[in-house]
């Protein structure tokens, strides 16, 4: 056996466990080591089988009989059955889809039996439990339940997917373990790094983590592995910011006098932490480095004011002294109604400044902002007029979609790109507008989703980070109301009140349909279709009421969007695709339904939608739980001062794994329980940071070499 086997070369698959490998990532024996337990069991004392009820959770020694295999009721499942008795008595065992195990254990022989007491017609039995064989029965004191005499307390627990069951990597990780398989196993993080933070090494964790002897084996294995995904991220991230620094850009420097005349143009006062942010990104900008930045803050915290800042400086910026030398700025929107905000909001921002034209590109059409012709808008172009502009730099500015992104459109001094909402695009599409200047462009990237610190500096490590953790004067606080089921009928008659003049409202569900009523594992939640059908019968009957969700095409949703925006629409029913950024200045109202499904941070960015008019916003957080623990979370929302210290409250309060939206960065339960420890982050970020900048190709590190090429991720979870 080998770590590079694929499963199947050493067990016998079914074809439904199959399917559920396949769901988790798991193929070859190196990955099924890396399917670590998500907890473990402490079964130090056990229960005769006398002293049972329904719903323990227990551990009974004794020996197993009457084993077959059968089918489970009208559904035809394969199942095994048998007993398991003792001195006091016996009680049945059912395991749902593991046939095999009828086959695999042997009667009359002694074993130990892990599981729930569930019952059925008074009659009590175990359903699905852990069950292993052993040597001989404990006597009450040190007595030995393994061949090897060691002493076992802790059982793991794994990670299960509809087809395959916890019992099942049980077993094949520990027949898996008893191979010579580990002594092949290389470490590929560095000795001196092991032993500066006192980690296991590799083999000696794999052992621990899926067969500790106690509590502190287990929890040593766990933070050597949640270090090792977090290292090396950090070192990938390292690497792309060490090749990023070897590039040459354009050396951009503007008057202070200039740039205190335009940012004196905004109808605002700029905050500190703008002035901040925009002094941090000169000196980038005038380092004659490629810059590499993320600006995370809050909805309306002026985000879009810093970026037209640097695209001013940008513009007047002409090295060549030639008619259109000046540098120019790609800003990239995900959805076109952004991109068409963004575009209006520039041409306020750049009003009256000459030689500075604005262009918008989508997927369906074209505007430029022609200063002669009408300087206060904007007029439509063709696309040829467009492309022809902006490739010989008459147009200094140009905002769009991933129509951005196309070969057609080409730049002639493209020195700055700005990706609005980076985590809606691919890393492809972010490189490819990147890869649209002959020197490589300076690198912006916004985002309105607050993320922890930790996170950030995982996520984002080739990135230099900058908050915008401060709102500008007078803006208004949402009035957020926590609304139990009891409160309904109140909150309603509060809105209908603020409908009737004239103010719109949004109303956010976390499902597009309604759960299959039939499946007993599904979630009873509010749906998008569904809830907007009841309140247009039995709610605001009197107003007009549309949906959003994603699994509407493009197109529909930017007409539905428009139709709001344009006040056709008074009620938008929508689940949380919901667009980041638009400004509905007449929606004042939002209701957050199934409130506890949602984060605190994904909660906090929701009610920003009703941020951006003048009228009195207002948040009702509907929620059907009573329990204490959600009820003070979401209690939060109301005394948290920004997003940050939202994002930062709901990593600490809720489980890694209940933390909505990170799957899709690809970082396993293991490393989400890393991010919550500040310290780890920073010693995993120090230690990639010192390699990197030594040795940026790890030539003197062939493990890390090697580990990085075969897996970047190897730990995998459902």
């Amino acid at each position: 056996m080998t770590l590079d086997d694929k499963l199947s070369q050493h067990f016998r698959i079914l074809p439904a466990q199959e399917r559920a490998l396949k769901r988790l990532y798991i193929e070859t024996i190196r990955d099924l080591l890396y399917h670590f337990p998500s907890r473990y069991t402490e079964t130090r004392e056990s229960l005769p089988i006398s002293d049972l009820k329904e719903g323990d959770n227990v551990v009974v020694f004794g020996k197993i009989s009457g084993l077959k295999t059968s089918k489970a009721f009208r559904k035809k499942i394969p199942m095994a059955e048998g007993y398991v008795s003792d001195d006091t008595g016996r009680i049945k065992i059912i395991w749902f889809h593991q046939a095999y195990l009828a086959k695999m254990l042997q009667a009359d022989t002694l074993v130990r039996v892990e599981g729930k007491v569930s019952a059925r017609k008074e009659v009590l039995y175990f359903s699905n439990p852990k069950i292993e064989n052993i040597s001989e029965l404990p006597n009450g004191s040190s007595s030995s339940l393994f061949s090897n005499s060691q002493e076992h307390h802790l059982y793991p627990i794994y990670p299960e997917s509809r087809g395959i069951t916890s019992n099942w990597f049980y077993h094949k990780i520990q027949q898996t373990l008893r191979t010579n398989v580990l002594e092949e196993i290389v470490d590929p993080i560095p000795k001196h790094i092991l032993k500066t933070y006192k980690l296991p090494n590799l083999k000696s964790s794999l052992i621990w983590v899926h067969s500790p002897k106690n509590h502190n084996d287990a929890l040593a294995a766990r933070k050597r592995f949640s270090f090792q995904e977090i290292f090396f991220i950090q070192l990938e991230r390292q690497m792309e910011r060490a090749e990023n620094f070897k590039e040459e850009a354009f050396h951009i420097k503007i008057p202070q006098e200039k740039l205190t005349k335009f940012i004196d143009r905004f109808p605002f006062t700029p905050t500190n932490a703008q002035e901040r942010s925009i002094d941090q990104m000169l000196k980038d900008l005038e380092s004659g480095h490629p810059m590499s930045r993320l600006l995370e803050g809050d909805v309306g915290s002026g985000k879009t004011a810093v970026a037209a800042t640097l695209a001013y400086a940008v513009s007047m910026t002409n090295p060549l002294g030639q008619e259109f030398g000046s540098l120019q700025t790609a800003y990239m929107a995900p959805t076109e109604i952004l991109a068409q905000q963004h575009f209006e909001s520039f041409i306020k921002y750049f009003f009256g400044i000459p030689n500075i034209q604005i262009g918008l590109i989508t997927g369906s059409g074209c505007k430029k902002f022609p200063s002669k012709v009408n300087p206060e808008g904007s007029t439509d172009i063709s696309r040829t007029q467009l492309l022809k502009w902006v490739k010989n730099g008459e147009i200094s500015i140009l905002i769009g979609t991933h129509a951005l992104i196309q070969k057609s459109v080409a730049f002639k001094n493209l020195a700055l790109a700005i990706v609005d909402e980076q985590h809606r695009f691919g890393t492809k599409q972010r490189q490819a507008l990147r890869g649209k200047s002959d020197a490589t462009p300076h690198f912006l990237s916004m985002t309105a989703t607050p993320i922890p610190r930790t996170l950030a500096l995982t996520l984002y490590g080739d990135l230099d980070l900058t908050l915008l953790d401060e709102m500008p004067k007078g803006r208004k606080k949402v009035a957020t109301h926590i609304v139990p089921p009891s409160e309904r009928e109140d909150a309603y008659d509060k809105i209908r009140k603020e409908l009737k003049k004239g103010r719109q409202l949004y109303v956010i569900c976390p499902r597009i349909l309604e759960p299959d009523p039939d499946k007993e594992s599904a979630i009873q939640t509010k749906s998008v279709k569904a809830e907007a059908k009841r309140l247009k019968e039995k709610v605001f009957p009197e107003y007009s009421i549309d949906i959003l969700h994603s699994k509407m095409r493009a197109k529909e949703k930017e007409e539905v969007m428009l139709a709001f925006k344009d006040g056709k629409v008074d009620i938008l029913v929508s689940t949380s695709v919901v667009e980041v950024g638009v400004n509905v200045e007449n929606a004042s109202l939002i209701i957050i339904e199934g409130a506890e499904r949602f984060g605190l941070a994904q909660l906090h960015q929701l009610r920003g939608r009703v941020l951006r008019g003048t009228h009195e916003p207002y948040c009702f957080i509907f929620t059907d739980s009573k329990t204490d623990k959600t009820l003070e979370r979401l209690k939060a929302l109301s005394t948290a001062k920004n997003g940050f210290e939202l994002a930062e409250f709901d990593l600490k309060q809720r489980g890694a794994g209940d933390i909505r939206g990170l799957k899709q960065w690809g970082i396993s339960d293991l490393g989400m329980e890393a991010i919550k420890n500040i310290k780890m982050v920073e010693f995993a970020r120090e230690e990639a940071s010192k390699i990197v900048e030594k040795d940026p190709e790890l030539r003197e590190y062939p493990e890390l070499q090697e580990y990085i090429g075969k897996s970047k991720a190897p730990i995998h979870f459902e």
